[in-house]
């Protein structure tokens, strides 16, 4: 790649990123397993929805002009609790049919009203207003047969999953989820619920990334602690390369002599760009190791958790031609002051609050990137643009956390 770019704006970071992608795999799967993957075609409906005209009310249906003139009496002729009951029932004038929720309207009907606007005695029925048109639900209203609905590399939600299968799908193709490997690095870390002594800290980034890539709906492993020591860390990423599509280091890419991970891949790997002008989270590094794309994040873990937003998940959603999931932006006042850099695209943690019927944004805990309770505690970052300067009362947009 030539000279490798240092410091770069975050849009020419992700440039640099999607130049480089995997080939990805699709699968067919049910639908009882595909909640959280990513569609892979473009779905179209097997059927009409509904297929057939339906009742949106458990009532009566009824010729409407019969009922112009309430309180009417009609004779009721039989009873549709499903379809396939009594298909042959055809609705005269001054007839009803008692009918539920679902089921088809019995020819000759044109109308519904709900049973709670009527009284029955003996095979009649009693209607205190007129029958309404808009409870009868028309076939293919929702959908048409051959309707796409679903577009490839939709992020498959619950609700889109009950969609396919009203739709008659019983299995879907998907893309395949990506195997991310995530390695911590650092003499000083232990895992949760051991001792610590002096000097030593709890490694916690592993843990939000592994969470981060399973909500963009892949597979995450969380690797063993590596030490300060190159070798370690030299075969702990050839292991990696060799089982996982993606590889994501956390911590040792700063500027130090014992940032073994900007080190080795200066060294030995295939370096396309370190340090972006992003606040929190600016020493990043991307690039291949073994031919396998690999993510350096700082080990702070605001800025871990930061890095993975805004140049990660991009990435992957990239490479999987997935449109979500995202994180929704909203625009907000703010209600206190923040503090925006030079050179950077800065994100300040913050609480949003509805304040007569306005969204404000609260900057009131620690911005420092070492304190993870701040992007816990808060609902969004705000984002803010290089060089610009913002006072309350400002409108700024925010990113959903």
């Amino acid at each position: 790649m030539g000279e490798t770019p240092y410091f770069v704006e975050l849009d020419e970071a992700l440039e640099i990123c999607r130049s480089t992608t995997i080939q990805t795999v699709v699968e067919r799967v049910d639908l009882d397993n595909c909640h959280n993957r990513i569609l892979a075609v473009d779905l179209p409906s097997l059927v009409d929805d509904p297929p057939f005209d339906n009742s949106a009310m458990d009532g009566f249906a009824m010729r409407y002009e019969d009922t112009l003139e309430p309180p009417s009496t009609l004779e009721v002729i039989g009873t549709i609790q499903a379809a396939g009951q009594e298909d042959d029932l055809v609705v005269s004038p001054g007839q009803a049919v008692r009918i539920m929720t679902g089921a088809p309207i019995p020819k000759g009907a044109n109308s519904i009203l709900q049973v709670e606007l009527t009284s029955s005695e003996g095979n009649t029925v009693t209607l205190s207003q007129a029958s309404m048109k808009h409870f009868i639900r028309k076939k293919g209203e929702n959908l048409t047969k051959g309707q796409v609905a679903l577009k490839s590399g939709t992020h498959l939600t619950p609700s889109r999953v009950g969609l396919c299968a009203t739709m008659g799908h019983s299995s879907i193709p998907v893309v395949q989820k990506l195997k991310v490997g995530i390695i911590s690095t650092g003499d000083e870390l232990k895992q949760p619920g051991e001792e610590l002594a002096r000097g030593e800290i709890y490694e916690s980034n592993s843990f939000g990334l592994f969470g981060l890539v399973n909500w963009l709906g892949h597979d995450a492993t969380r690797l063993h602690c590596v030490g300060d020591t190159i070798d370690d860390l030299r075969e702990v990423l050839n292991q990696a390369s060799t089982n996982f599509d993606l590889i994501l280091t956390s911590g040792g890419v700063s500027m130090g002599d014992w940032d073994l991970v900007r080190k080795i891949m200066e060294e030995e790997g295939d370096l396309h760009f370190w340090r972006v002008k992003l606040r929190p989270g600016s020493p990043p590094l991307f690039g291949l190791w073994n031919n396998t794309p690999i993510f350096g994040l700082p080990g702070n873990p605001v800025s871990s958790h930061v890095v993975f937003r805004m140049l990660v998940a991009p990435w992957i959603r990239h490479t999987t031609q997935a449109s979500g999931p995202i994180e929704p932006r909203v625009y907000a006042k703010l209600a206190t002051s923040v503090k925006p850099t030079k050179d950077c695209l800065t994100l300040r943690r913050v609480s949003l609050v509805n304040e007569n019927g306005e969204l404000t944004a609260h900057q009131n805990i620690h911005q420092g990137s070492g304190n993870l309770a701040s992007v816990a505690m808060s609902e969004g970052m705000v984002v803010l643009q290089p060089g610009c300067e913002y006072s309350i009362g400002d409108t700024v947009e925010v990113m959903i956390l």
